[in-house]
């Protein structure tokens, strides 16, 4: 298994299929982006090649995110391919849920199990807002799909200070009484030029607990309040689902991250919110074997950072978290 330098046990890859995305989120990227040619992207061919390899480096979960991975193409041979690689026992989609509607059946018939279904409120002119052109309809239908479909479900809500952090989170919350699904609400997270806003917009999770014990009473605590992955688990009171709280700025969470990143273009991220590289796209390219990068593979293990310098004010800059993949 591939352990880090401080005995983590690193096996879990985020895949980011394409930086470009359909939305226009306010906190994410602005509404007027240049995305980056698609031959700077990896290829179909290089990201199954990869899968392998980190397959047989010990890696056991591969999530596909973006940008907005429903855009790639190649998406559901992807998935397939994933999923009949050995080693990897977990593939999961995180997805705005624009185009899921048409994709959540042939996802699952492709073998993927559980998708991230990204949904910052309820309220469609509020949504239209948060996404700049966004359609809510378009997003409920992908997830009444995805339900249809058999694929487990958790909601990801960013939460914004003044925007979706009262009403809104209470009425995602609502969603739990009756589905047996996960709805998370994410801490803000600062990047680049866009640092200062979502610096000056984070709840943190105390606050949006006592939003939703003041409206559903006294949270349980799931699991004795271990991680669930990045999760802190809690439950309103007889409800069939469960509600996350994911909060790397209030409350980092390094000490038990297992994962790497992989970006569209080829680089492994190290850590999210630090600006630690390792570019594999000259490998893949130059003609390296399958021993030169799975030997890279583990040297970027070994050189993963213990956690974020948020506390020291440092601010990752390189990349926006539309080009990481979350």
């Amino acid at each position: 298994m591939p352990f880090d330098r401080y005995n983590r046990d690193i096996d879990y890859l985020r895949i980011s299929l394409t930086d470009a995305c359909n939305l226009r989120c306010v906190y994410c990227m602005p509404e007027h982006m240049t995305f980056r040619p698609r031959e700077e992207l990896l290829s179909d061919g290089e990201l199954q090649r990869l899968i392998s390899l980190f397959g047989a480096a010990g890696f056991r979960k591969i999530r596909f995110t973006g940008g907005e991975p429903t855009l790639r193409p190649g998406l559901v041979d992807l998935v397939r391919h994933a999923t009949q690689t050995p080693g990897i026992e977990t593939v999961g989609l995180t997805t705005n849920g624009v185009l899921l509607a048409g994709l959540a059946a042939p996802l699952r018939a492709a073998g993927l199990r559980s998708v991230n279904l990204s949904l910052d409120t309820l309220d469609p002119e509020k949504f239209r807002r948060l996404t700049r052109w966004g359609k809510l309809d378009a997003v409920l239908a992908g997830l009444d799909a995805a339900a249809k479909a058999g694929l487990r479900l958790k909601l990801n809500a960013v939460v914004s200070r003044g925007t979706n952090d009262r009403e809104d989170v209470v009425a995602l919350a609502r969603y739990t009484l009756e589905h047996p699904w996960q709805v998370r609400f994410i801490e803000q997270m600062p990047f680049g030029n866009n640092s200062e806003f979502q610096l000056r917009s984070l709840v943190n999770e105390d606050e949006l607990r006592a939003v939703l014990a003041a409206a559903y009473g006294p949270l349980e605590p799931v699991n004795n309040g271990r991680l669930d992955g990045e999760a802190r688990l809690y439950r309103i009171p007889g409800a069939a689902g469960s509600l996350g709280f994911i909060s790397p700025v209030s409350k980092p969470f390094c000490a038990d991250c297992n994962r790497l990143r992989l970006t569209a273009d080829g680089v492994l991220r190290l850590c999210l919110l630090r600006d630690n590289e390792v570019d594999l796209r000259p490998l893949l390219r130059g003609g390296a074997s399958d021993d030169e990068l799975s030997a890279t593979i583990r040297r970027a293990v070994t050189a993963k950072p213990w956690g974020h310098g948020l506390e020291q004010h440092l601010i990752p800059a390189t990349r926006g978290m539309s080009e990481i993949g979350g």
